[in-house]
């Protein structure tokens, strides 16, 4: 026992230790472009960050999501079962204890030579317990305890990246949806407007100054107009349903009232590229990944050991029932068993080799995923520097294409040009505004994912600790608790 306990504190196999990483001062993004984003007041309470943009609906909607959503629900399941399994492999440190009870009659043929019992019809009336333990005298025990650790935090990370994309998704369909109310009030109040050129050149086809071509040019301009409002409808109702299925509601009975959007973009702090390490659940998914990964070839490594298994059995067993608990019935036994591989032909070596490799692979896994982030961070913060500058360009084009129409409407009023004229100047005009409102969806829609790109609030401080993972009853920051 002493040996033993002496032993189990030698723990074969690397330590993990973090992979170096090649990070940049600052974004590219913000580094000599002369854009810089704005300073919001903060990304709400750690992890509201839909808040920034002061809208009540979506802060109602958002709310559903980490205890509606089903993909989350699936993630948190995940979790829950991968902090179970901590316990499963933290059991292993303790000893087996076992306990059997068995009555038996029986008798023996009586023909059977050279056999006591021969003839004989007995009872047996047995109960005894079994104890085992295997001393963790080469760290497998406390290596699968430390892989199936990181495993559980990386659940909990791949559980909070399913809710910030479930959260982003919604914040995007939403504004998205907002922005097509937003598009189709422009349209209805075009159609009321070509409406009265329609009755105008009716008119002035009546008193002889339009023609029918006139007339049918501007009919043909308000049918057009209808027919791309009606075509809105179709992907509102789209949206509203996705945003029913987001927040776990059923889509026939979910309904949005209709509003222009309102929200305007708001540009996230991106920080310092180093501190995107900490703040993107992914990331710390993947990080704690390559420790369990490392925690694996210590438990391959162990292998090449032998194993020691302590073992006790005691009991009571007789004959008669009235023997049955008096001292003679007794019995026990105990001692040690020492059992070690010596020709496997390679096997254990194959297997120390595989864990490696998975390692080596969950290291490239967690590179790539550092440098997806920083693509996602630089591919938003250049879409809202670029999308700005081009809002601003769309609306200097709508003015002028609304100056325009209405110096062409005058003159035709005035006859001195044709009504084609008019139609060309309506349909730039109204071309421009509605490039006007997709480029505020696409801002919106940026700024959205550029929040996610960073984390959305969160910190690798909020994973699972150790102690959290022990025991059950210790609380735990679940990604239903966020928002």
């Amino acid at each position: 026992m002493a040996v033993a306990c002496l032993l189990a504190g030698c723990t074969v196999g690397p330590d993990y230790v973090h992979p170096k990483d090649t990070i940049a001062a600052t974004f590219k993004e913000l580094d000599g472009t002369g854009w810089k984003p704005a300073q919001p007041a903060d990304l709400g309470s750690r992890g509201a960050w839909w808040e920034v943009y002061g809208d009540s609906e979506l802060n109602a909607l958002e709310a559903r999501v980490g205890s509606e959503n089903q993909n989350v629900q699936a993630a948190q399941a995940r979790f829950r079962a991968a902090r179970a399994s901590v316990a499963q492999f933290r059991s292993s440190f303790f000893p087996v204890v076992s306990a059997a009870a068995d009555y038996s009659r029986a008798r023996t043929s009586q023909n059977v030579r050279f056999k006591s019992t021969a003839g004989f019809t007995l009872n047996d009336y047995l109960v005894q317990a079994d104890a085992s333990w295997e001393p963790d005298l080469w760290g497998r025990v406390s290596r699968s305890v430390e892989g199936a650790k990181a495993g559980a935090q990386a659940s909990a990370a791949d559980a909070q990246s399913a809710l910030l994309s479930m959260q982003a998704e919604l914040a995007t369909d939403y504004f998205e949806l907002r922005g097509i109310d937003q598009e189709h009030q422009l349209l209805d109040n075009t159609i009321a407007a070509y409406r009265d050129a329609l009755d105008l050149t009716q008119h002035r086809r009546a008193g002889g100054i339009a023609t029918d071509a006139d007339v049918a040019q501007a009919e043909t301009q308000l049918r057009t107009t209808e027919a791309q409002a009606i075509d809105l409808d179709a992907q509102r109702a789209q949206l509203e349903h996705a945003i029913a299925i987001l927040t776990g509601q059923s889509p026939s009975t979910f309904a949005l009232p209709v509003a222009p959007l309102v929200a305007v973009p708001v540009v996230a702090p991106a920080g310092v590229p180093s501190a995107l390490l900490e703040r993107r659940p992914d990331i710390a998914a993947a990080e704690r990944t390559m420790a369990q990964t490392n925690a694996q070839i210590g438990v391959a490594t162990a292998a090449f050991f032998p194993n020691l298994i302590l073992s006790v059995t005691g009991g009571l067993e007789a004959t008669d029932y009235s023997q049955w608990l008096l001292a003679p019935a007794r019995f026990w036994s105990l001692g040690p068993s020492i059992a070690y591989t010596l020709l496997d032909f390679g096997g254990r070596a194959a297997v120390k080799e595989e864990a490696k490799a998975h390692y080596d692979e969950s290291v490239a896994n967690y590179r790539q995923t550092v440098l997806t982030a920083f693509g996602d961070v630089e591919d938003n913060l250049a879409a809202l520097r670029v999308l700005e500058q081009e809002a601003h360009a769309q609306d200097e084009a709508v003015k002028a294409a609304e100056r325009a129409l209405a110096v062409i409407s005058n003159r035709y009023k005035n006859g001195a040009i044709t009504y084609l004229d008019v139609v060309v100047a309506q349909t730039t005009a109204l071309s421009n505004e509605r490039q006007a409102v997709t480029l505020a969806r696409r801002r919106m829609a940026a700024s959205v994912a550029l929040i996610k790109a960073l984390g959305g609030g969160w910190d690798a401080s909020q994973l699972p600790t150790d102690e959290q993972l022990v025991h059950p009853e210790a609380p735990v920051s679940t990604p239903a608790t966020h928002g």
